[in-house]
């Protein structure tokens, strides 16, 4: 073997990386790549990323998605403190919605990219991307001095997803799973437990997130499952870098992280500014709205023969060859025939048809276009 072959590293499971209530099955399922998720396993590509992409797209998947970690945050001052940790106005959730919501700290910078649920009144789940989260709106908690306790709830979530999502859990919880909006969940129960389900996921196919509460139930939960969905040629999958790519779907660590503000990553469409509860974000969003953002979140479309995912950072040029940007995710689409990109670059550079290049891990360059979006 030439001694400058790679070889690539294997993923230990010691008992620092938390066990979640489906690995079981997900070894059984044969998943070839993992990565760590709030110190917790996640599947990355059971066959291949295209042949996991063909099928999620054509039939349905059950995804152990337990990584997606909930901060419960309950009692007198549990709005009051969700309306501190991020810009948009949280009194309108009401009680069986979820929001996709960014938490955004003091200066600005995107601390997380959660699902917010609302279970009661005074009580929420906030469905963490991989972060430390939890220790940050525990400290504006304790530092505030706010009638709230916040903790992890044993709280696993199981995904459903692609086109026959919706027969699949109308086989075992009824029709009236169907009725369930996009964004919004019900109380449900299968195999001796009840669950909160979702209309939602990390997937641009559509499906369900059930929300375990009972771990020892998951492999129970698993199987009935996989059992009903034997006739629709289920598959045990994981969240897939094509689809999520051709749909748009930025991932927090990846996209954005804290060095970067909501106006950068197009999340300000999801709040509108001066809202009149408190958030500490206020000012820091306020100077940014009234200075602009010197870079953007861009969709880009690279040409040329398919590229692998980059795992360092891919310089982006433009006209001129100056340095305006990286790449942050590919991935090659055979839908579009061509590499699709999240790229941050100068927001001289962001306007939709603007013409790049990308400096690839081939030691070549590129052309790609800013696309407004990448899906029809």
């Amino acid at each position: 073997m030439n001694s400058r072959q790679l070889i690539l590293p294997r993923l230990v499971l010691s008992r620092r990386i938390r066990k979640t209530p489906f690995e079981e099955r997900v070894f059984e399922q044969g998943a070839r790549a993992f990565t760590t998720y709030n110190h917790m396993p996640l599947a990355s590509c059971y066959r291949s990323v295209e042949e996991d992409y063909a099928h999620l797209c054509r039939h349905v998947q059950i995804w152990d998605v337990s990584c997606q970690r909930q901060v419960e945050i309950v009692g007198p001052a549990a709005l009051n403190l969700m309306e501190l940790a991020t810009p948009r106005d949280m009194s309108g959730c009401r009680v069986g919605q979820c929001m996709y919501t960014p938490l955004v700290d003091e200066y600005g910078g995107i601390v997380n990219d959660p699902v917010i649920l609302r279970l009661a009144e005074d009580r929420f789940w906030v469905s963490i991307a991989d972060s430390g989260a939890l220790l940050w709106l525990k400290g504006i908690a304790c530092g505030r001095g706010l009638d709230v306790d916040v903790f992890e709830p044993d709280v696993s979530p199981l995904a459903i997803q692609g086109p026959d999502s919706d027969d699949l859990m109308a086989d075992l919880l009824g029709e009236q799973v169907r009725e369930i909006r996009f964004f919004r969940f019900a109380r449900m129960q299968l195999v001796g437990t009840s669950f909160n389900i979702a209309r939602s996921g990390w997937s641009g196919q559509g499906g369900f997130e059930i929300y375990l509460e009972d771990s020892a139930k998951g492999l129970d939960l698993w199987d009935a499952i996989w059992d009903a969905g034997r006739k629709y040629r289920i598959r045990a999958g994981c969240p897939n870098l094509i689809d999520r790519i051709e749909r748009g779907l930025f991932s927090y660590g990846s996209d954005m992280t804290l060095e970067n503000n909501p106006y950068e990553c197009g999340l300000d469409r999801f709040f509108e500014a001066g809202k009149l509860a408190e958030c500490i974000s206020d000012g820091a969003l306020e100077s940014i709205r009234r200075e602009g953002v010197h870079k953007k979140l861009v969709y880009l479309s690279i040409d040329g023969n398919p590229l692998a995912s980059p795992r360092d950072v891919w310089a982006v040029r433009d006209s001129a060859d100056r340095p305006v940007g990286y790449v942050t995710s590919l991935a090659y689409s055979a839908r579009y025939g061509s590499n699709l990109a999240f790229a941050t670059v100068e927001t001289a550079s962001a306007g939709h048809g603007n013409r790049l290049m990308v400096e690839t891990g081939e030691d070549t360059r590129r052309p790609a276009t800013v696309k407004d979006r990448f899906w029809a």
